[in-house]
């Protein structure tokens, strides 16, 4: 697998615990080892202009989803093609606020970004209450088996 890493952001990040909580993802979700991912950390400003774009919403946000090959998860006997997975852009000012008040590390939250954004990749929404519940528990699922791998 291919995890690209850029930190546009200004913010110091351990770029190899974000390519490996994408490894993780990636691998948990059965897609090909030939699957290609990005992660970029941008600041407040990138972020509200990318909101703005693409979402027609005002400010930043904690983190956007980019989709291109438009892979779904596979199985341990039925992996999904290579491809092109998709862009996943956090900010980390945003999180850094969003960690303050769920009273965890910054780092934390933006692991916790980083599954949601790769989620959101492999076509998973919260937009009804039964996408939220299956997503959401998906996420906390896989953070918490990659937290503990460490």
């Amino acid at each position: 697998m291919t995890i690209e890493v850029n930190n546009e952001s200004g913010f110091e990040v351990d770029e190899a615990e974000f390519a490996a909580i994408g490894r993780f993802v990636l691998d948990a979700m059965h897609l090909h080892p030939q699957t290609e991912l990005s992660i970029l950390m941008v600041d407040t400003d990138v972020m509200t202009d990318l909101h703005v774009q693409w979402m027609d919403e005002p400010g930043p946000t904690d983190v956007l989803s980019f989709p291109m090959d438009e892979l779904r998860p596979g199985s341990e006997d039925e992996p999904t093609p290579a491809g092109l997975l998709g862009d996943v852009v956090l900010c980390p000012e945003v999180a850094a606020a969003q960690a303050v008040r769920a009273g965890h590390s910054t780092e934390e939250e933006m692991l916790l970004l980083t599954t949601h954004g790769i989620l959101h990749l492999l076509g998973y929404d919260h937009a009804e209450p039964e996408e939220e519940k299956e997503m959401f528990a998906l996420q906390r699922h896989l953070l918490l088996t990659f937290l503990a791998s460490r």
